[in-house]
């Protein structure tokens, strides 16, 4: 089954990056987790995103279309990374995710959520 994982944002992820030492050793930290990913076979893709102000929305309603500058309100509800895995279950998912160095400065959340396959839809 094929995963999306998020890496929730925070009031220090929605800022502009700023390499400090502590930034940088867990970046090393989390690339080196990416490596164990790759190397079992579970990793597709992954990125870091930036804040929101670098972002738009698009609203829509009906045939209208309002384009909304970031930045955006409710830091604690927006993506800051995300990775795609392909796991054999959610158990899986979730014990790499607990396996991963903390991606934020002080306390953080991860989100795991399955993606729809076509067996799902018929």
């Amino acid at each position: 089954m094929r995963v999306m994982v998020f890496v929730k944002n925070n009031d220090v992820s929605d800022k502009d990056f700023v390499p400090t030492p502590e930034v940088l050793e867990s970046m090393k930290a989390m690339g080196m987790f990416n490596d164990e990913l790759r190397a079992a076979g579970i990793l597709i893709d992954c990125d870091g995103l930036k804040p929101s102000a670098h972002g738009k929305r698009v609203a829509f309603d009906g045939e209208s279309r309002t384009v909304i500058d970031g930045p955006f309100p409710h830091s604690r509800e927006l993506v800051a990374g995300f990775w795609l895995w392909e796991v054999k279950d959610m158990e899986e998912a979730v014990a790499w995710v607990k396996r991963c160095p903390n991606p934020m400065p002080q306390a953080s959340e991860i989100e795991i959520r399955p993606i729809y396959e076509m067996d799902d839809l018929r």
